[in-house]
C-alpha cells in the first residue's frame, strides 16, 4: 500500500478531513460518513459503521483501482479486492467468488 493510501485510510478511521496530492477525504457532518475523492471524483463512501461503497468516479484507472484496493484492505472482508481482466473490472470477494464491478457496489464486514 502506498503512503498516501495509508494516510487516506487513517483519516477515514479518525474521521478527519484530509487531502494530499490528488486524493481527499471529506467527512460529512450529519452522518460521520467519509467521502473519498480522486481528482475531485467520488470513488468511495465509508459510513459510520465502516461499511464501504465503491465508485469508479468515471475513470477505471490504475490509480483508482489502487485507492479502492487500499480501502478494501481496511474496510472490507479479508481477500476482497478490485481487479481487471480483459479491460473489465471485477470484485473478488472474500469467499473467492468474483462479480462484475459496478459504480455504487456496497461492501462491508
Amino acid at each position: 500500500m502506498r503512503k498516501i493510501e495509508a494516510q487516506m485510510n487513517q483519516a477515514i478511521l479518525n474521521r478527519n478531513n484530509w487531502s494530499s496530492s490528488n486524493t481527499s477525504v471529506v467527512i460529512s457532518d450529519s452522518e460521520l460518513t467519509a467521502l473519498v475523492y480522486l481528482h475531485g471524483n467520488l470513488i468511495a463512501k465509508v459510513d459510520q459503521n465502516n461499511d464501504l461503497t465503491l465508485f469508479d468516479g468515471g475513470w477505471q484507472s490504475v490509480t483508482t483501482k489502487s485507492r479502492l484496493n487500499a480501502l478494501c484492505s481496511q474496510f472490507a472482508n479479508v481477500g476482497t479486492r478490485v481487479y481487471q481482466k480483459n479491460w473489465t473490472w471485477f470484485v473478488s470477494l472474500f469467499n473467492g467468488q468474483s462479480i462484475p464491478f459496478y459504480s455504487g457496489i456496497a461492501l462491508g464486514y
